[in-house]
């Protein structure tokens, strides 16, 4: 594949359809580099895990040793690092694993030419990637880059979308403004994998087998779609019909603000304005996010703003506005042994929100589900990143009725705040009774089926 060799791209990004190949692309793109450049030649190869770790090195025992790759587990005074491949001619290939960003300071100060980072789409940020970025180079001449690979879906879809999907076509070299790096976008194609598909011939009915009845997971793991998220949390999400353009709304309609706390991880902060039925396209009772401030540098990595800068921001954001109430996230309010956040934000006013999970999840889902096909939540087209992560939300693996916290949730959050400030239920006239439903085929969201 030309993409192992494209040693002129310094960050290329391999991801798709399930069973494409991006292990073999990755041990390909080392032993390419450990075989042209010799011993001027030095490789690492990252998995989220030890466990994961593992499964990359079986395949690895499968192909470097036919090109005269020799693995020591120990550090020995003729090989110097433990858990990496050798080559006759000096090249190295290290087998490691990144689990959070804070690994990151056990490779500060090394030199690599070569970086894999295998199934990025499972870190919840890039920070452990970017700060390995650090540690591309050579003394030597030797081309530095960076391969990463993954599927749709997972805790990271989101920043590798922006990162690799959004910014060009496939195979069109992207070159960053701000760093001068040239990133690609490569698809990964079941097809591409014949040797899969030549020893595995039913490796595709397997997965249509376990995709059945989720058509969004079947579109990301057989088409590599990365227009959907595979495990969404907030299934009912339609941007089509959640997401409106900004119009005028009545000055009198009751307004509040919603706020999320971050630092390391962003802030987020709504404005929301509040139905009264006035105008047809937005039902009585309805909240319309009208305005945000998402304090973000890169996905998912906040500001580091203080307090003062932060209030001094919201209230210079809203001037002109009529806000009722604001509600924060309680952790605001905590004084642990100097003042407070929302002290720090003062002469804005907050009360603590109902930071309960579940209830507020399911006042989130009721807003977006709505009466009659018509949403009781709405979001100007120009509050971006409410937008952006609200559909990415992943369910936590340890808690179904939860969503995954590792995940940019911080827009969630203030969204939530604000949906338990003005707790709405469905009038009972628009749900059905028990009686008029009966099990039959069961689907697979456990939902009963009209009779």
């Amino acid at each position: 594949m030309a993409a192992v060799e494209a040693d002129w791209c310094e960050e290329l990004f391999y991801g798709g359809e399930r069973g494409g190949g991006k292990s073999d692309l990755q041990l390909g793109y080392q032993e390419d580099a450990a075989l042209r450049y010799e011993g001027k030649s030095a490789g690492i190869m990252f998995r989220k895990t030890y466990t994961e770790l593992e499964e990359l090195q079986n395949r690895a025992m499968e192909i470097f040793p036919a090109s005269g790759g020799d693995f020591k587990s120990n550090a020995s005074k003729t090989f110097p690092y433990s858990s990496c491949w050798y080559w006759p001619n000096g090249a190295t290939v290290k087998m490691r694993y990144i689990e959070q960003e804070s690994d990151y300071g056990r490779y500060h100060g090394h030199q690599y030419t070569n970086i894999s980072f295998d199934e990025v789409t499972e870190y919840p940020t890039p920070g452990g990637l970017l700060k390995m970025f650090s540690c591309l180079r050579s003394a030597h001449g030797v081309p530095c880059s960076v391969r990463t690979t993954g599927n749709p879906g997972g805790v990271g879809h989101g920043w590798v979308k922006e990162r690799y999907i959004n910014p060009m076509p496939p195979f069109t070299p992207f070159t960053d403004p701000e760093t001068e790096f040239t990133r690609m976008f490569i698809p990964s194609k079941l097809s591409d994998n014949q040797i899969l598909l030549k020893n595995d011939p039913q490796y595709r009915n397997r997965i249509l087998a376990a995709t059945a009845g989720n058509d969004v997971l079947r579109k990301a793991w057989l088409e590599g779609a990365w227009d959907i998220v595979a495990g969404a949390f907030f299934s009912s999400w339609n941007g089509k019909v959640h997401v409106v353009q900004p119009v005028q709304l009545p000055d009198r309609w009751t307004r509040f603000r919603s706020f999320d706390w971050g630092s390391a991880r962003p802030f987020s902060v709504g404005w929301w304005a509040v139905s009264d039925g006035e105008l047809p396209q937005f039902p009585r009772g309805a909240m319309i996010r009208y305005r945000e401030w998402y304090g973000m540098e890169t996905p998912n990595i906040g500001l580091k703003m203080a307090a003062e800068a932060v209030g001094a921001g919201i209230r210079r954001r809203e001037q002109g506005d009529n806000i009722a109430y604001g509600v924060a996230d309680p952790s605001i309010f905590q004084e642990d042994g100097g003042p407070s956040i929302a002290s720090g934000m003062s002469p804005l006013v907050w009360r603590p929100a109902d930071n309960k999970r579940k209830p507020g999840w399911q006042q989130l889902n009721s807003r977006l589900i709505g009466i009659d096909g018509r949403p009781m939540i709405y979001f100007f087209s120009t509050c971006v990143d409410s937008i952006r992560t609200l559909p990415l939300q992943q369910h936590d693996k340890h808690n179904i009725e939860d969503i995954d916290t590792n995940g940019e949730d911080h827009a969630v959050d203030d969204i939530r705040y604000a949906c338990m400030s003005r707790p709405w239920i469905a009038p009972a006239a628009t749900v059905k009774k028990e009686k008029d439903y009966y099990p039959v085929a069961d689907d697979d969201d456990g939902d009963w089926k009209t009779a």
